[in-house]
């Protein structure tokens, strides 16, 4: 193919590079006379019909990402051409290396240059951000450094361009697997952090010689994105809090493009950037071991040891001391509307004092917030590996999907989920209502519920609605000042106290992603009994917590009689789905 001329104009010279993609030629442009690159992209020659035109649709979109940004720092599109039924893209010619080649040659690079590429890296992606394009696959691979000093970003190949229906099919994860952010491994939408977390675990491969997460297969390199936190890097110098702010497993905790600039800044400069440590995990002066692991104080963030750190933090940090004002329990004399199963003295032998007692519902007590370690585990169901070269791995796979379809006494036919993976939700069905509650949220409802006013406390509000007074009831509860950080942490101390009702059973209690926040599941059943409630048997309850971006805390709760949980599973899911937060 050396010295073919393509579209009357380009003559191919020699290949100067290759991946199972595509390939990139070395050419001359004999119209303008000046050196070009081309890429060819080789992998529609082997693939399926349909796998061809995904691919082609890819390469024309990246040419059109790529078209949309002018900005010195991303390599230039010059043209698209057609030849042998395949797009051509022709380039701009960078002479250099990659940062890739260059870790590759060198072993590693100097803290101060690597904060100066990756300034270059951050302005590409904010002139990229800026015309509605994400990368989403910046690696060392696509940073080129040219013999004159530049740094350009290329390969806009998976670019997403906002507006643009998406050519990725259901189920696909595109991008290589050791720079995928936490939240596209379990499938939310990426955003513009999406490629700052990419640029941090690229920053680390520069400085550390390595890939922050790369395990032996591309299975437990996904997990470990999601599961575990980077080894603290050992050679980034005041590079390394920049490195950690960015490879936060919440979005929301990364700082964002400009402050993300300013950091880089000063540590190019070799200072220390002090302003990153808002974004890193508080840690205590404990032993190496817990410094290494990123052990942290109990009123500090929760600690980032691979088997202890939630997948992903709250937007906010609640002053250390704030009283916790929990969901209130359900009533100890029969009300309407039964609330959240609490403590109950009826059912634990727990005596209230005070004048009261008799008729107000009971309250767990207040308690400070509690960090402590945690275990959790990651199902990945399937993988089907490698759809894509050219440095751009493609995987499929699915998130323990049927996994409470099983059957079985504990089996649940609610919207579980595994921990950390997005929360099923249901259809909303055509007879349903949608309803805009004073308070500020909305949510669509069967025709007939009536809503009910269950707290009213500053911060803390709790709304009820019910087509039966109570039998059946949702409850939305929102805190503007919550107690906790963290939704797991908050269920499980919740639960503490509602093990005391009367054949109290856990049906599950996991982390999971909701509306693409760090929420947590909880469901479990119990035995009402009818000094405490009209509506007395064994009942089964759900709540979905997640904080927003404010920092506000919402729970989304629904109980009924056993019997009836197929049914009220189901609307639970589709309540989520419904689901609306305040506009202000």
């Amino acid at each position: 193919m050396q010295g073919l001329l393509l579209a009357g104009r380009y003559r191919l010279a020699e290949s100067i590079g290759s991946g199972g993609m595509g390939r990139v030629w070395r050419a001359h442009d004999e119209l303008l006379h000046r050196a070009v690159a081309i890429k060819e992209l080789t992998a529609a020659l082997y693939v399926s019909d349909s796998d061809r035109a995904v691919l082609l649709a890819r390469t024309r979109a990246e040419a059109r990402a790529a078209a949309r940004i002018n900005h010195s720092a991303v390599v230039t599109v010059h043209d698209v051409l057609e030849h042998d039924g395949r797009p051509w893209i022709v380039m701009e010619l960078v002479e250099g290396r990659s940062l890739a080649d260059a870790v590759k040659e060198d072993g590693r690079v100097e803290p101060a240059e690597a904060a100066r590429i990756g300034m270059w890296v951050l302005r590409a992606l904010r002139a990229a951000h800026s015309a509605g394009v994400l990368h989403r696959d910046v690696k060392p691979g696509n940073v080129l450094i040219s013999n004159d000093g530049r740094v350009l970003l290329t390969d806009f190949g998976i670019a997403q361009i906002e507006g643009d229906s998406t050519i990725t099919r259901t189920g696909e994860v595109v991008g290589s697997v050791d720079y995928l952010a936490p939240e596209r491994v379990r499938g939310q939408d990426p955003g513009p952090s999406s490629d700052l977390w990419a640029l941090g675990a690229t920053l680390y491969t520069a400085v550390e010689g390595r890939s922050p997460f790369r395990r032996t297969s591309p299975l437990t390199t996904l997990q470990a994105v999601v599961e575990e936190e980077a080894t603290d890097p050992q050679h980034a110098g005041p590079l390394g809090p920049v490195i950690t702010a960015l490879l936060r497993k919440d979005p929301a905790t990364r700082p964002d493009t400009a402050e993300t600039e300013h950091l880089l800044a000063e540590a190019a400069g070799g200072r220390h950037p002090s302003g990153a440590q808002v974004h890193v995990p508080t840690q205590y002066g404990g032993s190496g071991s817990d410094r290494a692991t990123g052990g942290n104080h109990p009123t500090s963030h929760p600690a980032s040891h691979p088997t202890s750190q939630p997948m992903s933090q709250p937007t906010s940090q609640p002053a250390s001391g704030t009283a916790y004002v929990p969901l209130k329990p359900e009533p100890e004399v029969s009300t309407p509307v039964p609330g959240h199963p609490m403590t109950n003295p009826a059912d634990s032998g727990v005596t209230h004092i005070g004048p009261s007692a008799s008729t107000r519902p009971s309250q767990p007590s207040r308690r400070r917030r509690r960090d402590g370690p945690r275990t959790r585990t990651l199902a990945l169901v399937v993988v089907v590996a490698v759809l894509v070269g050219g440095g751009t791995a493609a995987a499929l796979w699915q998130w323990d999907k049927g996994r409470h379809e099983a059957g079985g006494s504990g089996a649940s036919a609610s919207a579980s989920s595994s921990p950390g993976t997005p929360v099923e939700q249901g259809a909303v069905p055509d007879s349903w209502k949608a309803v805009d509650d004073p308070v500020g949220f909305g949510l669509s409802l069967p025709d007939g519920w009536k809503r009910k006013v269950y707290q009213d406390d500053g911060d803390l509000k709790q709304i009820d609605y019910t087509p039966d007074g109570g039998r059946h009831f949702v409850r939305i509860a929102l805190d503007k000042s919550p107690d906790f950080s963290d939704p797991y942490a908050h269920q499980t101390d919740l639960e503490q106290q509602v093990k005391r009702l009367i054949a109290y059973k856990r049906v599950t209690l996991e982390r999971n992603v909701y509306r693409d926040r760090a929420g947590s599941e909880w469901e479990y059943t119990w035995t009402a009994q009818a000094k405490v409630t009209p509506f007395p048997g064994p009942r089964r309850a759900i709540e979905e917590t997640y904080f927003a971006r404010d920092g506000s805390e919402y729970v989304i709760y629904m109980s009924s009689p056993a019997e009836d949980w197929a049914t009220s599973a189901k609307q639970f899911k589709s309540v989520l789905q419904s689901w609306r937060e305040p506009t202000s």
